[in-house]
């Protein structure tokens, strides 16, 4: 029984008004879970970034309040975020066997497996954390298996989280979503439902995934003498298992390529969730020694991303693998928004080189798998919630789900579309949003965690964009005169050689700075290098209308 006072509070701190970086914090009670915990991709102006993670801030300042992570399903937009946060606050995670083994994996690769309390659940399966949170795993159908949508019962009412989903009612694995369970939880009462707008803005239903099994087959069936390669997201296993069944029946042996692909397939074999003969495969060093006709490669790279597997056999660039014509190339993803141009630089580059390239479009290799219109009014249907957040999209994705609830009997003053960080407070009787939390994003470098800021873009961009310029020179200590010099080096600004009397002029520039501060006797380090940087910067505009990184050095003599 939901108390007549106690409010919930819902703290999306990531995967509002962007794609990925999904994470929300609920809090009750001075009790917090938080349910997910992805990264996103770095955007073309974040140069040199790997990751964006969400900014854990509120949660490390509340870190005794916190009980747990508790994970809707395997995809990195939702689990990639992982091992930084449990560097932060060591606390349990829970999810269901897939989801849990590909943790364990990135867990490994940051030397911290050990040390984290991983409990694997079924769905169907209620968990306690706190005293203030019961968890309750229902079954869905997604592109990875083992997603699960989440009930979340508190003493202010149910929440029911949708996770990622589609209504698949013919899936390659398992069993289907479980609607049932749905209309049960939604006749008891659902204070708040938070259900995912990725394809709201789409008519209809989404394909089943087995539809893409068919248009394989066709393929294989028509490309008997050809090598087939299928380039697709590594965590979808039911994709994988699709090719593998096309293998097996044309007699090909299945090579593997890419980091990530070759640790979801071994994890996922060895949970069960991919039924593949072990025969089947072989190493890719050893693809030489098959005709074309017996050969299927799987790999990564469906996005393009310049170092996957796909993107460097396009450029030739691969140690294994050369590209030959008349090889078949299935593209079977579809790009994510922001990443066209780099799917269509691969598909260019595959097509120069004589190979035919099949892709979203030209056939139906790829469905997604995230729920259309008609499913997602299913579940609203089903669930009858007093209050309603659309979550898991962009700006226009939030608005388009926050009209439809209201088309679908929702009071438009209970539906709320949140900015990152803003906090929702519903309880029995009231919802409204109540202040926010920091919510930012913290960008990963290498092995650098949030050192990368906007200062450091931004000279990223500009040196990017117009170069650098060192002027180096001597000069004596306790007189403050010059003694040599400048010298200037340029980089990415003007090769040297063939700027010889831009280079002399910038030169002269200098000097008649430095003088002009001798004859004043200026002696101030930091005065005499903001003077150089100021008369160079203005001399190079005028003369090239670029404007280079200036970097002063004084040799102290």
């Amino acid at each position: 029984m939901a108390g007549k006072n106690t409010k919930l509070k819902v703290i999306p701190l990531g995967g509002l008004q962007e794609i990925g970086k999904n994470i929300t914090a609920f809090e009750i009670n001075d009790e917090i879970i938080v349910v997910d915990c992805g990264v996103a991709f770095p955007e073309d102006d974040m140069l040199g970034i790997d990751l964006v993670i969400p900014d854990f801030s509120y949660l490390i300042k509340n870190r005794e309040k916190v009980k747990g992570v508790v994970l809707t399903h395997g995809h990195e937009d939702h689990i990639g975020a992982l091992p930084y946060f449990l560097k932060e606050l060591n606390v349990p995670i829970y999810g269901t066997k897939l989801t849990i083994g590909l943790v364990e994996n990135k867990l490994k690769e940051h030397n911290i497996l050990n040390k984290v309390n991983r409990v694997c659940v079924c769905a169907g399966d209620t968990i306690k954390l706190g005293n203030s949170f019961k968890v309750e795993f229902i079954a869905t159908t997604h592109s990875i298996a083992d997603s699960c949508a989440l009930a979340i019962y508190t003493p202010a009412g149910a929440v029911v989280h949708s996770g990622d989903f589609k209504i698949d009612y013919t899936p390659i694995q398992g069993e289907s979503i479980d609607l049932q369970r749905f209309a049960q939880i939604g006749k008891k009462g659902v204070l708040l439902f938070m259900c995912e707008s990725t394809n709201v803005e789409l008519k209809g239903f989404t394909m089943s995934e087995r539809r893409v099994g068919v248009i394989f087959e066709e393929i294989f069936a028509e490309s008997l003498d050809q090598r087939i390669m299928v380039a697709t997201f590594s965590s979808n296993i039911h994709r994988i298992q699709q090719v593998i069944n096309c293998a097996i029946k044309y007699k090909r042996k299945v090579a593997i390529i890419g980091r990530s692909m070759s640790n979801v397939v071994k994890t996922a074999i060895e949970l069960g969730y991919l039924d593949a003969p072990k025969k089947i495969f072989i190493d890719v060093n050893n693809i030489k020694n098959y005709t074309d006709d017996k050969l299927v490669i799987i790999m990564t790279g469906s996005q393009g991303e310049t170092m996957s597997a796909l993107s460097r056999i396009s450029q030739n660039d691969h140690k294994q693998v050369e590209i030959k014509p008349r090889d078949k190339v299935i593209i079977s993803a579809s790009p994510i928004p922001g990443n066209e141009k780099n799917v269509y630089r691969v598909i260019n580059e595959l097509l120069r080189k004589g190979a035919e390239v099949i892709y979203d479009g030209l056939k139906e290799v790829h469905v997604s798998g995230h729920a259309r219109q008609e499913e997602i009014k299913v579940l609203h249907a089903l669930i009858k919630p007093k209050y309603f957040m659309p979550i898991h999209g962009e700006f226009k994705h939030l608005k388009a789900h926050a009209n439809l609830a209201v088309e679908l009997g929702i009071d438009r003053k209970n539906v709320f579309v949140l900015e990152r960080g803003e906090i929702l407070e519903v309880g029995r009787d009231s919802g409204k949003i109540v202040g926010s939390v920091p919510s930012g994003q913290v960008l990963v470098d290498g092995l650098g965690v949030g050192d990368v800021g906007n200062i450091v873009l931004r000279d990223r961009k500009h040196l990017s964009q117009d170069g650098l310029m060192i002027v180096v020179v001597s000069m004596d200590r306790a007189e403050g005169t010059l003694l040599s010099g400048p010298d200037i080096i340029s980089r990415g600004f003007v090769y040297v050689r063939e700027s010889e009397y831009l280079i002399s002029d910038a030169k002269n520039v200098v000097r008649d700075a430095l003088l002009s501060c001798e004859g004043k006797q200026i002696g101030e380090w930091a005065y005499i290098k903001t003077l150089i940087k100021e008369t160079l910067r203005d001399f190079l505009w005028q003369k090239t209308k670029r404007s280079p990184m200036i970097l002063p050095i004084i040799m102290e003599i």
